[in-house]
């Protein structure tokens, strides 16, 4: 009977190593989240936030109106970049609002459009979403601290802390990191390609 047990104990604990090797090395969405309601959550989430990149890329792009007038159109010459970076109160008053001037118009307007559409495209796809995870928390840092500190007088938050910025780049590191491009996107077919332990997964 001790024997038994002892081999019952044994293979239940290789089972569990084998298993968490698994998901270590070359997991899929349903290896790290087993509930079918999480899985489409983190499905729409990812739909959600990845239209939430891809919209100002085109509002900038064409003027939609939105927050961008159709004058101010990036392909009508007008500046992506310039207006929150040298006009904006919030980051014009702020204590490094000199040093995010530096980074108003030409090439800057080109890194930033690349960005938005990149992360956008890639959230919504489901690949290259590690890659797309970190630049869009580097993305949402940047515009955090040129508007820091958050909270000041007239500018409308709840919150002297935290803020959208916040919410958004956790949840690109979550949707990364469940692999969530797995449904409904090209996950497991981009993990064919670069590898599934792969920082361009």
């Amino acid at each position: 009977m001790a024997t038994t047990k002892h081999h019952e104990a044994v293979r239940a604990n290789t089972t569990t190593r084998t298993h968490d090797l698994d998901v270590r090395e070359g997991a899929h969405m349903e290896d790290v989240v087993r509930n079918p309601v999480a899985r489409w959550a983190l499905v729409v989430l990812r739909f959600v936030l990845g239209f939430t990149f891809l919209w100002p890329f085109l509002d900038k792009l064409f003027g939609l109106g939105y927050g961008t007038p159709a004058e101010n159109a990036w392909i009508d010459g007008g500046s992506p970049t310039t207006g929150f970076l040298t006009k904006n109160p919030a980051v014009v008053e702020g204590p490094f609002g000199d040093f995010f001037a530096n980074f108003a118009g030409g090439f800057w307007d080109y890194l930033f459009m690349g960005g938005l559409l990149g992360i956008g495209v890639a959230v919504l796809l489901g690949a290259g979403m590690k890659i797309a995870a970190w630049s869009g928390t580097l993305l949402m840092a940047l515009m955090y601290l040129a508007e820091f500190p958050i909270g000041r007088d007239g500018e409308g938050f709840t919150n002297p802390i935290f803020d959208s910025h916040w919410i958004e780049a956790l949840a690109l590191i979550v949707l990364a990191y469940t692999f969530s491009g797995d449904k409904l996107g090209l996950g497991r077919w981009w993990s064919r390609i670069v590898g599934e332990d792969s920082f361009l997964r």
